[in-house]
Parts: C-alpha cells; structure tokens; sequence
C-alpha cells in the first residue's frame, strides 16, 4: 500500500489538493479578499495547473497500471475541493465577479457537488 500511495498519478493528486490553499492566499494575499490584479491571474493559472494534472493523474494510472484505492478515493476530494474553493471564493468577492442572479449558478453548483457526493 505504502509504495502505491506514492507513484506519480497519486502526487499528482496530493498536489491537486495542496494548490487549493494556494488559490485562497493569492485572493486573500494583501490580508483581505480584494487582492491584485496580478494575485487573480496568479490564481487562474494555478486552476488551470490544476486543472491539468487532473488529467494527467487519471491517464497515467490508467496507461501505467497503477491505480489505487487511495487515488480513487482522493481523486474525486481533490477536484471538489478546487472547484467548490474557487466557486466559494468568487462569490464571496461579489463587487468584482460573480453578483445577483450570476451567484445562483454557483450556489446550484456548489449543491450539485454535495448532492453526487452524498450519492457515493
């Protein structure tokens, strides 16, 4: 179990999980949640980083036979938590992004992911 929990799809997958903190200190780097410009863009390209090695985390464990139980079960945490993390962020921040009837998208979203993990 220890050597399977440490091949290259499921680090992908812990890296997957520890950008989420990332993305919340680049809205939150000037000690409130209206950061930079810059902050935001820095944000983006670490979701789409992300974005990125979950794809990659599923095709090599496919092509490389090593899938485990500790990836299935992290996989699906994993991509909630960024998507979930960043929907929460952007509504919370309503004066420069989503606002009014745009915050429903991301409360129908946001529930529709509790809802398809309460249904595993």
């Amino acid at each position: 179990m220890g050597k399977r929990a440490f091949n290259l799809p499921n680090m992908l997958t812990y890296a997957r999980i520890l950008a989420v903190p990332m993305v919340v200190l680049c809205f939150f780097l000037e000690g409130r949640l209206q950061s930079s410009d810059f902050a935001r863009w820095t944000a983006l390209a670490i979701f789409i980083a992300a974005s990125v090695t979950d794809y990659l985390d599923g095709y090599l464990a496919r092509a490389w036979q090593q899938t485990s139980n500790i990836g299935r079960m992290l996989d699906p945490i994993a991509d909630k938590l960024l998507v979930a993390t960043c929907l929460l962020l952007l509504a919370a921040d309503t004066d420069r992004t989503i606002a009014g009837w745009s915050l429903w998208a991301a409360i129908i979203i946001l529930c529709r992911e509790i809802l398809v993990s309460g249904l595993r």
